[in-house]
């Protein structure tokens, strides 16, 4: 939700890790993101807040997040926080989220 207007607001967010000593459980990660259904912050706030959350909890080797969010006032805004060295084994995909293009 924004803090200002209280608007919801709405993204995609892609998390590409390559794990240390933890895994992450799919429903988890679901649930985790249902928590902030109702809660107000920035866009930047809310994306780097969950990538620095899930890596205290699971302390990765490397965690990359993307934060694909829907325009608000006619701007869209993508958000991108990433910790720790890619392994040089591990191929790295483009996160596969269209730019967005307006009305046009």
């Amino acid at each position: 939700m924004c803090p200002i207007t209280s608007q919801p607001d709405f993204a995609h967010l892609v998390i590409d890790y390559v794990p240390g000593k933890w895994l992450v459980e799919s429903k988890s990660l679901k649930l985790y993101f249902a928590s902030f259904r109702n809660h107000g912050a920035f866009h930047e706030d809310c994306t780097v807040g969950i990538g620095k959350k899930l890596v205290k909890l699971l302390s990765p080797r490397y965690l990359r997040i993307g934060g694909y969010w829907y325009p608000r006032g006619g701007m869209p805004i993508d958000v991108f926080w990433q910790h720790g060295k890619l392994p040089a084994s591990v191929w790295l995909p483009d996160q596969g989220v269209a730019p967005y293009r307006g009305r046009g």
